[in-house]
């Protein structure tokens, strides 16, 4: 069993969130949430800040941490037991560029019911809704934008 830690954001501007598309080799194909795995000696939160500027080049601010989720894949010689650590970001704008390095081939800012249902896995889906949820209450206490969270 390897493991694996990875974190990510989910990224929202004027109230849409930030999707990837990926396309590796015809085999791996869907939206997803940016996130990626954590370096050595590097915090959570800088790995999520920097896993979404790279794969999708928004710039963003943490607001709050949403949770965890965790699956497992097999890879030829083992199996992967992968966990996520979730934030909830405010980006500075509409820009994504998406990077083709890491097969994204495409990226945009949805509403939300575009984006969950766009959404390839389960587990994303649900982070999405914990994290929208959150996004509404800190918007109906007038907090979102103020910068004042954690």
């Amino acid at each position: 069993m390897i493991e694996a830690t990875s974190c990510g954001g989910v990224v929202i501007f004027r109230g849409k969130i930030l999707l990837l598309y990926k396309n590796f080799k015809n085999k791996y194909e869907g939206w997803v949430l940016p996130k990626g795995t954590v370096e050595k000696g590097e915090d959570y939160k800088d790995t999520a800040l920097r896993e979404v500027k790279e794969e999708s080049g928004a710039t963003a601010s943490i607001i709050k941490y949403i949770g965890k989720s965790e699956y497992t894949f097999n890879v030829p010689e083992d199996t992967v037991e992968k966990e996520v650590h979730w934030y909830l970001m405010m980006g500075d704008s509409y820009y994504s560029k998406p990077q083709r390095e890491e097969f994204f081939v495409d990226s945009g800012f949805y509403k939300y019911h575009e984006a969950y249902h766009l959404l390839k896995f389960a587990n994303e889906r649900q982070i999405l809704e914990k994290a929208y949820q959150e996004y509404l209450s800190l918007k109906r206490s007038n907090l979102w934008g103020s910068k004042k969270y954690y």
